[in-house]
């Protein structure tokens, strides 16, 4: 599938080739089990999932072969797409993994085998140093909500999380008692702060802190990020958020406001 998505793209790059260059673009035909058919088709299969294979251009017995069966329609083109399509059989194969494999997203989705800490656990003590130079201990927030953040540099979702914690959590809350503690892990400050530079084009100008033996995050949990932990003025973690799908920092925002209420 991915295949087909490149091939797509390709195509399409002809066409815009040409336009900007003004040269005429390579003329092509598709054939998908030894019948011709569009652009538009073969993105419809791609997105099916029943290609099997895919080979831009062929052997010249192949050539000579679809220029008999197909006369003219081949003519002096450039080159021939061939696809093979997925059986009847390879289908249905196809389908019962995909099957089977949906029946495996529940287990999939049940992380706390992450979670050292879990909620209604009190959060552990620790110091983190933020890029900034100041140090922050977690017994000093008692009285405030905490937002415990752990995200990376090459953590896609979790920048993308960033982006979203200006306007939805930062601003809203800025005059509350809350406090966001964004903690890098495994990272040097050098790093860290490259990173947060480069995200002020997309409004992320907040500090954050590091933690490069990842003792911090060996406290509270292992594999995947981003995760969070919100702490209540109390110390007791109350919500736990895990990834980064859709809505999720809207949650974050409105289980904050939950807990400032209190």
């Amino acid at each position: 599938m991915k295949k087909s998505i490149v091939l797509i793209l390709i195509l399409c790059g002809f066409t815009l080739f040409a336009q900007e260059k003004e040269i005429k673009k390579p003329e092509y035909i598709i054939i998908a089990n030894n019948e011709i058919i569009s652009k538009e088709k073969l993105g419809e299969l791609g997105k099916q999932g029943l290609i099997k294979a895919m080979n831009k251009g062929v052997t010249e017995k192949e050539r000579n072969e679809f220029a008999e069966k197909f006369g003219d329609k081949i003519g002096d083109r450039e080159f021939i797409i061939k696809i093979d399509l997925l059986s009847e059989k390879e289908k249905a194969e196809r389908q019962n993994k995909i099957s089977e494999k949906n029946k495996e997203i529940p287990k999939a989705k049940n992380r706390n085998n992450e979670l050292k800490l879990n909620i209604n656990d009190s959060a552990t003590e620790f110091t983190v140093e933020m890029i900034n130079g100041e140090k922050i201990n977690l017994s000093d927030l008692k009285g405030k909500v905490v937002l415990l953040n752990y995200w990376a540099t090459w953590c896609a979702p979790c920048l993308m999380e960033f982006a979203e914690f200006p306007e939805k959590i930062l601003e809203p809350f800025k005059d509350e008692n809350f406090v966001l503690i964004a903690v890098s892990i495994g990272e040097n400050k050098e790093k860290v702060e490259k990173k947060m530079d480069k995200m002020k084009k997309y409004g992320v100008n907040f500090n954050v802190g590091i933690d490069p033996q990842k003792e911090i995050w060996d406290k509270y949990a292992t594999g995947a990020i981003p995760k969070s932990f919100l702490i209540d003025q109390n110390g007791i973690i109350k919500y736990i958020s895990i990834g980064n799908s859709e809505g999720n920092v809207d949650k974050l925002a409105k289980e904050i406001k939950i807990l400032l209420a209190k």
